[in-house]
């Protein structure tokens, strides 16, 4: 399928953005994690477009060869989620759905939380409810150990020396360790260190982790989703644990839970098949 390039203007930065599907389908966004960028969503693009669905998938501020926005302050999750849903408008949409993993997740729970009337439904992949997030990460050692990384990342300099080393070595070698055997092939790593390599890439997505600690979100009227709310997980992420998943859908109003049981962190490059089955049917 043939891919529309667009540089999106959202919220005060220009995002690049891949768009599929025809343009009077129903808008379905779909936001990627770290380190990733809009290709890790290449195997969701075609099925949905296929199905009928307008899909937008941008590269979020900091990524690739959208806009990166000097200092930690501009990678609060106020304006990330501001950013997402600002695609709508651009699109010329007053609402959507949005589809997120990893950070994608994050930023599309908060944008559910902030901006409800906007949103039709959310699909969440392998990220917690922030405030169940914020319990476990006071609470819970295994998944503070499990967590170390961000701390790391909110050292200056040094964590973008460690990502660059060996031209990315490390990086890649980390998404094939946290993944099943051969789900990131060769070429697709060489994807990844290309974008890597952009000039601010690494600085840019660094700094989102970096603002989870520094910037102080606003206060939320209630902690509850309201929208329809699709949560898939794979049990065998090294990163945020299972226990994590069910006290997050209990706090959708009308909230799904699908466990994976053989799929990591990266679920949706692992399992698509079963993924696009799922997103397909909540989102009909």
């Amino acid at each position: 399928m043939n891919y529309e390039e667009r540089s999106i203007e959202t919220n005060g930065v220009r995002l690049h953005t891949i768009l599929a599907g025809p343009e009077e389908g129903p808008l379905v966004v779909l936001l990627h994690g770290f380190p990733e960028f809009w290709y890790g969503w290449r195997r969701q693009i075609d099925v949905l477009a296929s199905a009928g669905y307008r899909v937008a998938v941008p590269d979020q501020r900091g990524y690739n060869t959208s806009d990166k926005p000097p200092g930690v302050a501009a990678y609060g999750i106020d304006l990330l989620a501001a950013d997402a849903v600002g695609i709508f408008d651009a699109l010329g949409r007053e609402r959507g759905t949005l589809v997120g993993h990893d950070w994608g997740a994050a930023v599309t729970w908060w944008a559910a939380l902030r901006y409800p009337e906007h949103i039709e439904r959310i699909v969440i992949l392998n990220v917690p409810h922030p405030i169940v997030m914020r319990a476990q990460m006071k609470k819970n050692v295994r998944q503070l150990l499990r967590s170390w990384y961000m701390f790391f990342f909110q050292l200056p300099k040094l964590p973008e020396v460690m990502f660059r080393i060996g031209k990315f070595s490390r990086s890649a070698a980390a998404l094939q360790k946290t993944s099943r055997p051969d789900t990131f092939s060769d070429e697709d790593l060489a994807k990844y260190r290309a974008v890597w390599a952009e000039p601010g890439v690494v600085t840019g997505m660094i700094n989102w982790y970096r603002a989870l600690m520094r910037v102080q979100p606003a206060r939320l009227a209630s902690v509850r989703v309201k929208i329809p709310t699709l949560m898939i997980w794979g049990t065998q992420d090294r990163f945020l644990g299972r226990e994590l998943a069910q006290p997050s859908i209990d706090l959708c109003d009308q909230g799904r839970l699908e466990f994976i049981e053989e799929a990591t962190h990266w679920v949706q490059h692992e399992e698509p098949e079963r993924v696009n089955r799922l997103l397909l049917d909540f989102l009909a």
